[in-house]
């Protein structure tokens, strides 16, 4: 892992077309911005993790045949739990 530290308004490059930005630093958070092309997926790790578990345990209860609660009802549950975190 490279460790960087960088100013509000200095830039990180990534390869030849991902730019990533420092625009503001808040308390114990950074505010970064990141320019990639459109077919660069970028997505918050939690965010990730939260739609991974949210889709086994659907899954689980749809195996199990014990489908209580929907799928979709779970991930909000589970976003809204992230709801404090930056985007």
């Amino acid at each position: 892992m490279l460790v960087l530290t960088r100013k509000v308004g200095e830039r990180i490059l990534v390869g030849d077309d991902i730019v990533i930005t420092v625009l503001d630093g808040r308390g114990d958070g950074v505010r970064i911005g990141i320019d990639a092309p459109r077919g660069v997926k970028i997505q918050r790790e939690e965010v990730v993790r939260a739609v991974t578990e949210a889709n086994a345990e659907a899954a689980a209860a749809a195996s199990a045949g014990t489908d209580d609660d929907d799928a979709a009802a779970r991930l909000r549950r589970a976003l809204g739990e992230l709801g404090g975190s930056a985007s």
